[in-house]
């Protein structure tokens, strides 16, 4: 939400598979009329206007609501994987090849890829990021990646991971390679 003036908020919400959101706002609209000064949408985006002083009220009931319409399992993330990479396509052409076949967005989204690898090197960079050099664990290619937000989930990085990733074009300095963008890693089972 962001304040829009003469006491009002203005928001927007994006949904998950299984929750209309504009209907959530409707049942919302519908339990407190005094709520919503304005809303509209469909199953995947809405919009909205609320009285500042209703914030509270209205984020107690469209949790509540939302809750109504959605389980446990709904919530938990769920990566859906393109598989591994073949070793022999791990390099910037795929990764260019992939970047030039966008734009990518909601129905259409980048693949993600998955496989397993031995930590060759980590470093923790901006205080919240890990910089590391992997290998395939099947292969004998290293390669660079990046994790992003990850040191506080995982504050030390295992031998070996298990990984879910895109691939990225990395520029530094003027150059261009392959990195791999961890979208989420945990240590591989032995």
């Amino acid at each position: 939400f962001a304040a829009a003036g003469d006491g009002v908020l203005k928001g927007s919400a994006r949904s998950i598979p299984g929750l209309h959101i504009r209907d959530v706002l409707d049942e919302v609209a519908a339990r407190d009329p005094a709520l919503l000064q304005k809303f509209g949408g469909h199953a995947m985006a809405a919009g909205m206007s609320i009285a500042q002083s209703g914030f509270d009220s209205f984020a107690r009931l469209f949790d509540e609501v939302v809750r109504l319409h959605l389980c446990d399992d709904d919530l938990r993330a769920v990566i859906r994987s393109d598989g591994p990479v073949p070793e022999v396509a791990l390099n910037l052409d795929t990764a260019r090849a992939i970047h030039d076949g966008g734009p990518w967005g909601q129905g259409f989204s980048e693949p993600i890829f998955d496989d397993h690898f031995e930590v060759v090197s980590s470093r923790v960079v901006g205080r919240k990021h890990w910089k590391l050099v992997v290998r395939p664990v099947a292969g004998t290619q290293t390669i660079d990646a990046i994790a992003f937000n990850a040191v506080e989930f995982l504050p030390t990085v295992p031998d070996r991971i298990h990984a879910a990733y895109r691939l990225d074009q990395n520029e530094w300095q003027g150059r261009l390679s392959l990195q791999l963008r961890f979208e989420h890693l945990e240590e591989a089972a032995q």
